[in-house]
């Protein structure tokens, strides 16, 4: 069983993602970390992120870097963001993810073009969403709790150019999946929203097997 989990930044959709596959047992792939990766590593390798070349350069990393807390931080998510515009560089973490999606009994992958791109057959399709004041002060509570000065005001505006960004892009942008069903975190507790994630699954797991 394939679970793909699309949505904007701090939307929750890793919180939710985790959750299902925890639920049902079933690996998961946090397929933003990739690029985060890539993002990381044209940093050390004092290379340009804007520039295609540079960042499909950096695309061959080793999975040792997943584990690195660096590619938590905001600048490695501002990285992130840049290089995944890039069509060469999705093109070469493409099949490395859906590798890990069709791997014997499945998995639960989220990040920004699952439905859609990585895994279009998925047997059940989350879109997670989330205001992006609420999505900026999650992610503000988060990099202030890492020790970032960063204001909240900069945390918004930073939110609503990746949007930008990820929504606006030629190769794979953040769109929902006409199939996917659509989970609003905005006013949900993680209890609620991982117990709605679930029932959304569900529905879906049923129609599938009524139609055959």
């Amino acid at each position: 069983m394939i679970i793909a989990v699309d949505g904007p930044a701090a939307s929750g959709k890793g919180t939710v993602a985790r959750a299902l596959a925890k639920h049902y047992s079933l690996p998961h792939l946090d397929t933003g970390l990739l690029y985060r990766a890539v993002g990381e590593n044209v940093r050390r390798l004092d290379l340009d992120p804007t520039r295609e070349a540079d960042a499909v350069a950096a695309s061959n990393f080793d999975d040792a870097l997943l584990d690195d807390p660096a590619l938590r931080t905001d600048e490695a998510g501002q990285l992130a963001s840049i290089v995944s515009a890039h069509p060469l560089v999705r093109a070469a973490l493409l099949q490395r993810q859906r590798k890990f999606a069709q791997q014997e009994g499945g998995a639960v992958l989220d990040g920004r073009d699952i439905g859609t791109v990585i895994a279009p057959d998925a047997d059940a399709k989350l879109f997670v969403k989330a205001t992006p004041q609420i999505r900026a002060r999650r992610r503000h509570a988060e990099l202030k709790a890492q020790g970032s000065m960063l204001s909240f005001d900069k945390v918004l505006a930073d939110i609503r150019v990746r949007d930008q960004r990820d929504m606006g892009r030629d190769a794979a942008p953040l769109v929902m999946a006409a199939d996917a069903g659509i989970l609003d975190t905005s006013f949900l507790s993680i209890e609620a929203a991982v117990k709605r994630a679930i029932e959304l699954v569900e529905r879906q797991l049923r129609l599938k097997a009524a139609n055959g």
